[in-house]
């Protein structure tokens, strides 16, 4: 939950400039749009200020079309092989290598900004909910004092204005000396509330017949939901100023909208009684005191809005309409088309926003393969510059690299100067580890064999946080976050990484798109060759995330070079517990064996 509100506040930039978009699109649009159709598009606003709080993360546009084109097409291999068809891989010089070893690390304490910033929420929550309750309870004071409505002229007024409108509902009708303007409450059971000044002898039939008709042009477009997810969202956004900008700007649009639909149901020569009655009574209604109601008061620059609005009003031909209907539908899918930006996972560097294009990616179902572990499953045709790939929400998810990271830890070492591809030798200490061939001296190629924690924490201590953070920083590598400690930061800590950037950094070290020093790539390719063959090569590395002693997360990287034919590949599984790199790597053989890419 405390990442969650770190996400949120983040979340809110977008729905700043999503804010800003609409308004500028109102503007744009404000001779085509009609005065309900600038209300409704508040509603898109409305509906996008939930997307932080929908539990999973938004797809775009390109996803779709991708899923659409996979259900068409067979899957790319057969399921239900086995995982132990992988038996018959003759590692050079490693027999040994699926099985990876890893120290169990502890859970870290979450960031406590987090909860600073659900703690402030949350009481700013608390304290609109208490101003809410205090409005509601004004509310039912005057509902308990109000009187049923005894005036018959007025009465009957209200019974031809319902008429007029061929609403069937009779909904109740009170007076109150508690109120200046009339206003209309309650969703399942909405009543009337006049006060008592407007139906004595300073209002005249005319005056308080236009004011019933607003009220009722409420009630007809159900400005009740909309009260009440302002209301809602004004308690959630209570720290967003722009939120409270547009809340504002929808309620005077909601009265806009009102008056102009009364307009259509008057001849041209009422129009300007119409207005006039707003004017007459601009001094005597004002902003209902109530944020459940809906009423005709306002302040008095809504009301010079709502008079010029009265005074320029044409009945919309077809041509307008038609204009009105183009402009609402280009403003509302450009606001649905940002939605993903809103959603917390946009905003959650836990997730990779991938941008590659739709047409090279094949979305394929290999949950046989997994069993019961969760997982994705991602592979690379480079010579063909397509994707094939299992599990898109997990293969967007970032994980601790555990030992994979030694990769690119190596890479770095050796582009320090702290080993060379001649001399990478570093001595072993002296003290005891729980596996026997951490418990000697190292080079660059047992220490990747055995996956040797501490040959690559003796690089890190020599290379330095600030030295580390600028090459990974260089590279991207995932979040590029190691401000946990500099003996853990790869290993369930702060530093993550998808399956899909996996892919992507392998293609860069294969290729040297960092422009590193050639003899230093082909040091750390030598030394995560696993197998040959007259068919080709395999190279790769397993990473397996250990917390409190239980298995949880297990990794497989690397790449397969055949003649003409190279393919680069990540796979990762989690689970609660025996989810580990020898596991991962059983998986994926047994994908590539399958696909005949690797026997």
């Amino acid at each position: 939950m405390a990442d969650f509100m770190i996400r949120f506040f983040i979340c809110n930039i977008f729905i700043s400039g999503i804010i800003g978009i609409l308004l500028t699109a109102k503007r744009i649009f404000k001779n085509n749009l009609s005065s309900r159709m600038q209300y409704n598009l508040w509603f898109l606003l409305l509906g996008l200020l939930a997307v932080p709080f929908i539990p999973f993360r938004l797809i775009g546009f390109l996803h779709i079309f991708s899923w659409l084109r996979y259900l068409r097409s067979s899957p790319a291999s057969g399921a239900g092989t086995a995982m132990e068809e992988s038996a018959g891989i003759n590692p050079a010089g490693n027999a040994d290598w699926m099985n990876d070893f890893a120290l169990s690390v502890n859970n870290e304490t979450p960031s406590i900004t987090g909860y600073l910033l659900l703690g402030i929420w949350i009481v700013g929550i608390l304290a609109m909910i208490i101003l809410m309750i205090r409005s509601s309870l004004r509310l039912h004071s005057l509902q308990k004092s109000a009187l049923p409505l005894q005036n018959k002229e007025v009465r009957r007024l209200y019974n031809r204005c319902l008429e007029e409108m061929d609403l069937c509902r009779d909904i109740p009708v009170y007076s109150t000396a508690f109120l200046k303007s009339p206003i209309i409450v309650g969703l399942l059971k909405p009543r009337i509330y006049l006060p008592i000044h407007l139906i004595s002898n300073e209002c005249n039939e005319s005056d308080l017949r236009y004011m019933l008709l607003h009220e009722l042009q409420h009630y007809r477009h159900h400005d009740a939901v909309g009260n009440i997810l302002m209301n809602l969202a004004a308690v959630i956004y209570w720290f967003n100023p722009l939120v409270w900008y547009s809340l504002k700007e929808m309620r005077n649009d909601r009265e806009v909208a009102c008056d102009t639909s009364v307009l259509k149901m008057l001849k041209e020569d009422d129009y300007e009684d119409y207005g006039n009655t707003l004017i007459n009574f601009a001094e005597k209604v004002s902003l209902t005191p109530f944020p459940f109601a809906a009423g005709l008061g306002g302040n008095m620059q809504q009301m010079k809005r709502r008079i010029i609005n009265i005074a320029s009003y044409e009945k919309p031909t077809f041509v307008k309409r038609l204009k009105g209907m183009t402009a609402f539908t280009l403003t509302a899918a450009l606001l649905i088309g940002l939605a993903p930006f809103l959603s917390t996972y946009a905003a959650d560097r836990s997730h990779y926003q991938w941008h590659s294009s739709s047409e090279n990616i094949s979305y394929t179902d290999l949950s046989a393969y997994f069993g019961d572990y969760e997982g994705s499953f991602v592979l690379y045709d480079l010579e063909n510059d397509t994707w094939n790939i299992h599990g898109m929400e997990h293969a967007a998810l970032r994980v601790a690299p555990n030992s994979t990271y030694k990769i690119y830890d190596a890479l770095f070492g050796l582009e320090e100067g702290v080993i060379t591809p001649e001399n990478s030798f570093i001595a072993w200490n002296g003290e005891s580890y729980p596996f026997e061939a951490w418990n000697a001296d190292q080079t660059l190629q047992s220490a990747m064999n055995a996956s040797v924690n501490w040959y690559f924490q003796s690089l890190d201590r020599q290379l330095g946080k600030s030295v580390l953070q600028s090459y990974l920083d260089a590279i991207g590598y995932g979040n590029q976050d190691i401000s946990g400690k500099l003996s853990s930061y790869w290993m369930e800590s702060t530093l993550k990484i998808s399956p899909i950037e996996q892919v992507e950094l392998l293609t860069s070290l294969y290729q040297n798109d960092f422009d590193f020093t050639p003899e230093h790539i082909q040091a750390v390719k030598n030394s995560i060759r696993l197998s040959a063959s007259d068919t080709g090569t395999l190279y790769g590395k397993t990473g397996t995330g250990e917390i409190n002693r239980l298995d949880i997360s297990g990794w497989f990287v690397g790449y397969v070079e055949t003649t003409g034919r190279t393919y680069l590949f990540a796979t990762n599984i989690k689970a609660d517990s025996s989810a580990t790199g020898s596991v991962a790597a059983k998986i994926t053989m047994s994908i590539l064996s399958d696909l005949r890419i690797w026997k």
